[in-house]
């Protein structure tokens, strides 16, 4: 056996016990997610003019976690306009300190007959703002706000902006409700998760080099956000259990037993950002359907290849939740 199928076995015997348990989990976020259920999405549209003829684009918001309101691109191939098929839907999240870009990005998506919905995420690099209150101190970056009350935390309002942007994406015009897939690379692979563990309507998730696994672990040895809360326990390390804590109810390892539909991930072996232990310390307690693709060289970054894999695995799972 050489160094490789080694370490592949290794990363598949990667399994550590969840630091919360399921019905804990659940018990919490079936009552997180009842109250949101009640609260409205206020979606409004606008007309975006675009120089490429093969698009249909216009600028989406909604209320979010708190009264932040989130901006997004609705994206669909032209010839809908006048056809109005419903179409399925791929909704994507950005990696940290991103933003949704320019509607072209999404071109390959859109060129396979998808529509798209792509999403800022809060405060960073887009147009979306931030409402939430800086009432415990953080570190630089965002991922400390509120960190040590879960229910006000900055964890708590992408997780929900993310499970409100799929309900967002099932009442747009021209998207089929029973066809709305998730994905992301980094920090949007972590929100792809979180969404299609929190939101029963996501049908297939694909997560790319995804954080949000292993948080504790990510925590210690990350060398990218995760050391925006290393910094911040390193000033108030009185505040070490606490924050795991409160920590343990966004980890995907802990939250891994509520995936019913597809999950497809990427990990790469090099990656100093999003460990393999961590992505495989998650993937390997998913029981629904799943695949995942090693990149032994890989960094932190996926390559053409696994972008086709990718529109591979979102035909194949989207055409059947079509025929359910």
């Amino acid at each position: 056996m050489n160094t490789i199928e080694l370490r592949k076995q290794e990363l598949e015997n990667c399994r550590p016990e969840p630091t919360l348990d399921a019905q804990s989990a659940d018990n919490y976020w079936d009552g997180i997610l009842a109250e949101y259920e009640q609260k409205p999405l206020h979606i409004t549209t606008v007309p975006e003019e675009t120089p490429y003829p093969g698009m249909e684009v216009n600028k989406v918001s909604f209320k979010g976690f708190d009264e932040t309101t989130v901006h997004a691109w609705h994206i669909q191939p032209s010839w809908n306009a006048e056809a109005r098929q419903v179409l399925p839907c791929i909704v994507t999240f950005p990696g940290y300190t991103g933003d949704r870009g320019y509607p072209e990005r999404y071109a390959s998506w859109v060129l396979l007959g998808y529509a798209v919905l792509a999403v800022d995420v809060r405060g960073q690099l887009g147009e979306t703002g931030n409402l939430l209150p800086q009432s415990s101190g953080v570190a630089k970056g965002w991922i400390t706000q509120g960190i040590l009350e879960k229910e006000h935390s900055y964890y708590m309002a992408a997780a929900m902006d993310a499970v409100r942007a799929v309900d967002t994406a099932a009442q747009l015009p021209g998207i089929d409700p029973s066809r709305i897939a998730v994905t992301g690379g980094s920090q949007g692979g972590g929100l792809s998760l979180l969404a299609g563990a929190l939101n029963p309507r996501v049908a297939a998730v694909a997560a790319d080099i995804p954080n949000l696994c292993r948080l504790d672990f990510g925590v210690l040895n990350s060398t990218s956000s995760l050391t925006e809360i290393a910094d911040y326990i390193k000033r108030y390390p009185e505040h070490l259990e606490r924050i795991l804590h409160n920590l343990a109810y966004f980890d995907i390892v802990n939250l891994a037993h509520r995936f019913t539909a597809p999950v497809m991930m990427s990990v790469g072996w090099k990656d100093t950002v999003c460990m393999p232990e961590t992505i495989y310390a998650a993937y390997n307690r998913i029981a629904a359907p799943k695949e995942i693709w090693d990149y032994p060289f890989s960094g932190h970054e996926v390559g053409e290849f696994h972008n086709r894999q990718k529109a591979i695995f979102f035909q194949r799972h989207l055409e059947a939740a079509q025929q359910l």
